[in-house]
């Protein structure tokens, strides 16, 4: 199990603390409402994405011994009227040394990276609210 906690700091600035000692802070941006002292939840989604997508990629190649040298990943991120997230463009930054098969091998890899995964409904995800009076 892992925990994340979100603590409001003022108005929709909050410190949140993620288990094993991680500490961000998530706000919106001034048009939202928000101080913009760090990234919207939404915004952090498609940093979660890339750098979960990066990371897949640079496990599998190393499995392979593959050298990616300095892989990036950009996700652009496209929101509903609603202000919800409604698609994600991937975009993997390969060494030009790869071979097309291995370039390919890593395209559907990165598919396979668990926030990917989630987002695209290829798996099961319960989510459960609970409300504790304090």
């Amino acid at each position: 199990m892992v925990r994340a906690t979100a603590r409001r700091r003022q108005g929709y600035t909050h410190d949140v603390e993620i288990q094993g000692g991680h500490h961000l802070v998530i706000d919106e941006p001034e048009e939202s409402g928000g101080a913009n002292q760090g990234p919207s939840p939404t915004r952090t989604l498609a940093a979660t994405l890339a750098a979960c997508t990066a990371i897949t990629m640079e496990m599998y190649a190393g499995r392979k011994g593959w050298d990616l040298g300095e892989l990036e990943v950009e996700v652009e991120m496209e929101y509903a009227q609603s202000s919800v997230p409604h698609s994600f463009v991937v975009i993997l930054r390969l060494p030009n040394g790869l071979t097309e098969d291995q370039a390919e091998r890593l395209r559907v890899i990165a598919g396979k990276c668990p926030v990917h995964r989630v987002l695209s409904h290829d798996t099961e995800v319960w989510i459960e609210d609970r409300v504790e009076l304090v």
